[in-house]
């Protein structure tokens, strides 16, 4: 029999809603505790004499919890939300139910919990993303001038409706007849410009954190790859964490959501579109970086130079990897189209980056 005391939380900003499900029952105890360090350890201490394994969803609250609980001395895991088992034809969702589900799934074994990063993978981490919604920010900006433009009739004179420099010059060079017109097309540049210094300052920032511990080693190997440079490296090592959670290439491709979806039954075998169920972040930058070996391989300018001073095992590794995605491109490019052989590039970078990571780079 199970001896351990397992408590389902259902985590929100404001409250968490608590299910206690002791060794030789089936019935939950149920209450609700308002979200602060007191009211946890107040309810904890209730149980000082008892073996708990707690658990709660991953969510917008982030791993405070959890690392409430563990300073505590608790075993606390964060499960994945979607691989939580659900009853179909429930139409009933409750924070009580939600607590009462997690206690007796997690006794049971049939949660998935995630690895939760240390404070400083998970400061990177953020850092990062933050890059991605301040570039986002900016590329709304830009919209936003385009159209004002387009609006009033402003057209580049130069061949190319890039955004560049010389546009930019040409840009804060124009004029309005009416005041209110002026006023609004110079808060446009104004937030514009400001989201461009934001990307500035944090992208310095990035090569700082890159260039030291404890990112500096794993990053350098993972520039010795065709199209990954420090932004891709940092991207694809704190999303990651640890490569060698992951057993195998496959497993880490099946986390980067770029493996097909497959539908078989019996004699029947029908795959499908990636599955997207994986990390969109590793995702997005794997997939930039696999049309570099659309072209033929080669070692200069820039990878070149991110190569030396690398082992020599790391270096045929990456030729290794080079050779086999442009011949794995070149195929399917004949077949399907680039967009698709593309895909089918990043799935199989994934695992020639997974082996970099873990030793195990037999080619």
């Amino acid at each position: 029999m199970n001896e351990f005391t397992h408590i389902g939380l259902d985590v929100h900003k404001d409250s968490i809603a608590v299910a206690v499900l002791r060794p030789g029952t089936t019935s939950c105890e149920e209450r609700v505790i308002p979200n602060t360090a007191e009211a946890v350890r107040k309810l904890m201490s209730r149980f000082a004499d008892q073996a708990l394994r707690t658990c709660y969803e991953a969510g917008p609250t982030g791993y405070e919890t959890q690392r409430l609980l563990a300073s505590l001395g608790i075993a606390c895991e964060v499960i994945a939300p979607s691989l939580i088992p659900r009853r179909s034809g429930v139409r009933v969702k409750t924070d009580r139910i939600d607590a009462r589900n997690l206690a007796r799934l997690h006794r049971a074994g049939e949660l998935v919990a995630i690895r939760i990063p240390s404070p400083t993978e998970e400061a990177l981490r953020d850092l990062v993303r933050a890059r991605e919604d301040l570039k986002s920010d900016r590329r709304i900006a830009r919209q936003r001038i385009r159209s004002f433009l387009l609006r009033y009739g402003k057209r580049y004179p130069a061949p190319g409706a890039r955004w560049s420099f010389r546009f930019e010059v040409w840009l804060r060079a124009l004029r309005f007849a009416e005041p209110a017109a002026q006023a609004a097309f110079d808060h446009l540049v104004s937030a514009y410009s400001v989201r461009d210094a934001q990307l500035d300052a944090i992208d310095a920032q990035i090569e700082q954190a890159a260039a030291a511990e404890p990112l500096a080693a794993d990053a350098a190997r993972l520039r010795a790859f065709r199209g990954i440079d420090t932004l891709s490296a940092v991207t694809i090592l704190t999303e990651t964490c640890d490569f060698r959670r992951f057993a195998t290439a496959a497993s880490y491709m099946a986390f980067t959501g770029l493996v097909p979806a497959e539908h078989s039954s019996g004699a029947s075998r029908h795959q499908g579109a990636i599955t997207k169920a994986g990390n969109a972040h590793i995702r997005r930058v794997l997939v930039e970086a696999a049309w570099a070996y659309r072209h033929r391989p080669a070692v200069r300018g820039a990878h070149a130079k991110r190569l030396e001073g690398q082992p020599a095992d790391l270096m045929a590794y990456s030729w290794a990897a080079q050779c086999r995605l442009h011949s794995t491109y070149r195929k399917l490019a004949a077949r399907r189209n680039a967009n698709t052989a593309v895909v089918a590039v990043a799935r199989e970078l994934s695992g020639f980056l997974w082996g970099a990571m873990t030793g195990r780079m037999g080619v």
